[in-house]
């Protein structure tokens, strides 16, 4: 019960942030902004393939970037974890967590896409799918020996 608890408080704790606008991860007080949905933005407009969705990031690399981009690893290898814990004991468990965590990962992007002071990339799909696969690794390399 515990581990279904904390996945979905995990789930909801990073949709929050992702539909916080103009969130920077140096300032708290930007935490809890009140979200703006950008009404000009839809599905079709973000997935196209000249969309801004495709391309790569337009600020620079800063502590604020490099914070944010070890938020992603960290955030989405922990929910990598929790949705292996929540699976239950079958064959390929972590590579169907990983499939849960990179579509969550990609619903999260697009998400973020329809909120004015934010953007989804397909950049940050990629980190949050790395996240979890580094994790789920160390996890599998920890438990190998320990079912021999």
């Amino acid at each position: 019960m515990l581990k279904r608890v904390l996945l979905v408080l995990l789930l909801l704790s990073i949709s929050k942030f992702s539909h916080t606008p103009h969130l920077l991860v140096t300032d708290p007080s930007t935490w809890s902004n009140p979200s703006v949905r950008d009404h000009s933005v839809t599905l079709r407009s973000i997935l196209r393939p000249e969309s801004d969705f495709y391309t790569s990031y337009t600020y620079g690399f800063d502590l604020e970037f490099i914070l944010r981009k070890m938020a992603h690893l960290s955030f989405f290898g922990m929910l990598g974890l929790l949705f292996y814990w929540n699976l239950q004991e079958q064959r390929y468990r972590y590579l169907k967590a990983w499939l849960c965590l990179a579509a969550f990962a990609f619903l999260d992007e697009v998400h973020q896409a329809f909120i004015i002071g934010r953007d989804g990339r397909i950049v940050d799909v990629m980190i949050d799918s790395l996240g979890g696969a580094i994790l789920l690794f160390l996890l599998y390399k920890v438990r190998k020996p320990a079912a021999k």
